[in-house]
């Protein structure tokens, strides 16, 4: 039988860690103009990011956030062409915050502002490519950007992806307040394609699981509505 090693010796452990020590050194000395230029190019970067974020994009976004405040106070007071456009004083308008300061959060903001103003001035392309082009975490905001998209989605005539859309704001919204508008809007998008099964399957579900929304109020009138129209 062959001996085995015994790993436990502390001159051979000395000997494989001497050995080990030795390769390490031997690739050091050999590549070490590349780790020098690579670990250069990582300090690099990293004081690069540093920089912009400190000295380019903190000021630009503490100057989109100025711009973007009179354009909401135009959006609250429901004065959709100013609030989208500005008013050549005071306001530039969520248009120009969109371009002039793209990258900053209150430009990401404005992208669900203007794409709301757009909806109601009747723009629903416009209005759907910035709803789209928005992104944020918050879930109940998310939930009306979405549902708007599904309004514009309608109103083009993608009715399919308009009830899709409803049906996602809803799942997202998952509250009593905002979920069974949106079923709503998807019920009333199927009846539209003249498909009163599935319209009546969500009329029975705000009626079952949202009891107390103000859509249930009158749920009982579409669900004969909708049972009448599949005879």
């Amino acid at each position: 039988m062959a001996n085995k090693t015994n790993v436990s010796d502390p001159s051979q452990a000395e000997k494989n860690v001497g050995e080990i020590l030795s390769r390490t050194d031997q690739f050091i000395d050999k590549h070490l103009k590349q780790i020098l230029i690579v670990a250069g190019a990582i300090v690099v970067i990293v004081i690069g990011i540093i920089v912009y974020h400190q000295y380019i994009l903190k000021p630009k976004e503490d100057k989109a956030r100025a711009e973007l405040f009179p354009s909401q106070n135009y959006f609250a007071n429901q004065q959709w062409a100013l609030a989208l456009n500005g008013d050549s004083i005071e306001s530039i308008g969520f248009l120009d915050i969109i371009h002039e300061y793209g990258g900053t959060q209150s430009a990401n903001l404005a992208k669900a502002y203007a794409g709301i103003c757009q909806f109601q001035l009747g723009n629903y392309e416009e209005a759907l490519k910035n709803l789209k082009s928005y992104s944020g975490k918050d879930q109940l905001f998310a939930a009306q950007i979405t549902g708007a998209i599904g309004d514009c989605e309608v109103n083009l005539g993608k009715v399919k992806e308009g009830i899709a859309s409803f049906n996602k704001a809803a799942a997202k919204a998952d509250n009593s307040l905002l979920s069974p508008v949106y079923l709503n809007k998807a019920a009333i998008a199927y009846e539209s394609l003249e498909d009163y099964k599935a319209a009546l399957d969500i009329y029975q579900t705000i009626k079952t699981k949202y009891p107390e929304s103000m859509e249930a109020s009158t749920i009982d009138k579409n669900i004969e509505r909708a049972k009448a129209l599949m005879k």
